[in-house]
């Protein structure tokens, strides 16, 4: 006969728990990164969905980097435009096209054309107006010349401040002001004798006088930080011009044109709060 063997009784104590790995003695002195983490708040991205499976919208605002209050200037901001300066574009135009053809002509028919639109002595004696407004289709060394890219420039900058037509009156002042500040004295020399009678006859056209004054217009509107260096940049321009004594006439008729335009800081200043305050009302 087998002994049966009763199997043994399940005890009723736990069983002894494993002993935990030593925690390193450097990494107790650390936090736990990861629980850290898991705890903070985070932000839901663009289509999140809530715990209900609702989408989530973000205020682009949230996100959006701060405004530093610093704004480039606009490509279109600084060339003309047919809406924006109707002004600038028509006569940038005018002189493009003016330009281009004259390369197209013969050297010899461009220089009579110079000729008969020169705001000398004996021109400006029997036709003043002609030859105001005929030099002024020109720019000596074309439309790609330091002068002819400065008036495309500072035009749509003053423009865009006072408007088309002060503009106009601006650019027009420099170019009759300086224009009979040195042709004058060059008729009363021929009178007098100090100067030879083909005095009378001296080449003179272009837009450089215009855009001299319309410079010193536009510095009065600007801030102090551009306004000093602007004057101070072109001034230097001017003297180093002058010192080189190569055409005593023009040289002297910039800076008298410069002046002139910074004579007019109270008018374009004035013109230029009536604008911000329509604009703003």
């Amino acid at each position: 006969m087998e002994r049966t063997v009763p199997p043994p009784a399940a005890s009723d104590a736990p069983a002894p728990e494993a002993p935990a790995p030593e925690t390193p003695a450097s990494d107790a002195c650390f936090p736990d990164v990861a629980g850290l983490l898991d705890a903070m708040p985070r932000q839901r991205e663009r289509g999140d969905t809530d715990a209900a499976g609702t989408p989530v919208t973000v205020n682009p605002r949230a996100t959006a980097a701060p405004d530093t209050g610093f704004r480039a200037p606009r490509l279109q901001r600084l060339l003309p435009t047919p809406t924006g300066t109707p002004f600038t574009f028509v006569y940038g135009a005018v002189l493009a096209v003016i330009s281009l053809v004259a390369a197209q002509l013969d050297p010899a028919l461009v220089h009579i054309l110079h000729q008969g639109s020169s705001t000398d002595v004996a021109h400006l004696v029997r036709t003043p107006v002609l030859v105001l407004v005929a030099s002024a289709l020109w720019i000596a060394g074309g439309i790609l010349s330091p002068y002819g890219l400065a008036l495309l420039f500072v035009l749509t900058a003053l423009e865009r401040r006072i408007g088309g037509v002060r503009t106009a009156g601006v650019f027009l002042l420099g170019h009759i002001g300086a224009t009979l500040a040195t042709e004058v004295p060059v008729g009363l020399a021929v009178l007098a004798g100090q100067l030879p009678a083909s005095s009378l006859h001296r080449l003179d056209f272009g837009v450089s006088f215009g855009v001299a004054a319309s410079l010193g217009a536009l510095a009065g509107l600007l801030g102090p930080w551009l306004r000093w260096p602007l004057l101070g940049l072109f001034g230097w321009v001017l003297a180093t011009d002058l010192m080189a004594f190569t055409d005593p006439l023009t040289d002297w008729g910039h800076p008298i044109a410069l002046t002139i335009g910074v004579a007019t800081w109270p008018l374009v200043r004035r013109r230029y709060r009536d604008r911000q305050s329509v604009a703003a009302g």
